[in-house]
């Protein structure tokens, strides 16, 4: 039975990885355009064309899926499945109602819970102790569709967004096979969903400023969900800083102030509680400890402020 794979960046990888070990038919692997990235400005792959030519799979990079001859080319497969894991671009209905056992999403949140682009992130950012995955029927709503299966995983404390896209995306393929599986013996059926919806809206470079009138704890959670993009940013003086890695600390002190900078820690007040800042990364260096930060530089404790 022919399976078609949508999906882009290294998120989707392990799920496609999945359906070639489990010797799935698949008949083509749809993927973003190749786009300049970096300072040299070269065109990059995306990880999931990189994988699908590893294993001579059909590939396909359309600018417009919304147009009828690439419709027409995804019709002649009579897929079973489409496959869609982070493509990045919303499927338009006739392709949603073209494989006869439906289109099939791997999401990376409890749905309802965190519909749409950032869920990983929002979860974090939100301080939520337990997240997963969630595999769903499309429809033409954002997330809206029924339920198949879901799977959970702790967030640890010390989990950034990155570390739990790993977890999620390794989690994402598993529960893929068995949602494929589960629905061709007709053992995992569709279920609206239930509870109220949250939302995870893309994340854009200037959400990462650091607002130093939250308690120490919101900030530790908005540090972890930062890393590694946008990263979590502040001032002192005129230098950038990023802060990489902090944890809430029983205190008081001024909303961004330094409350202390010596024998290799660094406090910083909050509304509630002290942020200790564990590494950091000033402007146009390398991440280092705060104890590395601090013995490189006079901080006057209680005077100088993080904006």
């Amino acid at each position: 039975m022919a399976i078609v794979f949508f999906g882009t960046p290294d998120f989707a990888v392990p799920s496609l990885q999945a359906l070639i070990e489990a010797d799935e038919q698949i008949e083509l692997v749809v993927t973003q355009p190749d786009r300049v990235k970096g300072r040299g400005h070269q065109l990059s792959a995306p990880p999931v064309k990189e994988l699908a030519l590893k294993h001579s799979l059909r590939i396909e990079q359309p600018e417009n899926i919304r147009n009828s001859e690439f419709y027409g080319r995804l019709a002649a497969l009579s897929p079973e499945f489409i496959i869609v894991v982070a493509y990045g671009k919303i499927l338009p209905k006739d392709i949603l109602d073209l494989p006869f056992r439906g289109c099939v999403n791997v999401h990376a949140s409890l749905l309802p819970k965190f519909r749409g682009a950032a869920p990983i992130q929002w979860a974090l950012l939100k301080g939520e102790r337990i997240t997963g995955v969630t595999t769903m029927l499309m429809d033409e709503g954002l997330d809206t569709g029924d339920i198949l299966l879901k799977s959970t995983v702790d967030i640890g404390e010390d989990d950034t967004s990155a570390a739990l896209f790993v977890k999620l995306a390794g989690l994402g393929a598993k529960t893929l096979l068995e949602t494929i599986r589960g629905v061709r013996k007709g053992d995992v059926l569709p279920t609206p969903q239930e509870g109220e919806p949250s939302y995870a809206p893309p994340l854009k470079k200037k959400d990462g400023r650091i607002d130093w009138n939250r308690s120490a704890e919101e900030l530790s959670f908005f540090v972890r969900g930062m890393n590694p993009w946008p990263s979590a940013v502040c001032m002192l003086g005129q230098e950038r800083i990023k802060i990489i890695r902090a944890i809430a600390v029983i205190g008081s002190g001024v909303p961004g102030r330094i409350e202390k900078a010596s024998g290799g820690v660094l406090l910083v007040g909050t509304s509630e509680g002290l942020l200790k800042v564990e590494e950091i990364q000033p402007e146009g260096k390398k991440v280092m400890p705060a104890a590395a930060f601090l013995a490189g530089r006079k901080l006057r404790e209680r005077d100088e402020k993080f904006s």
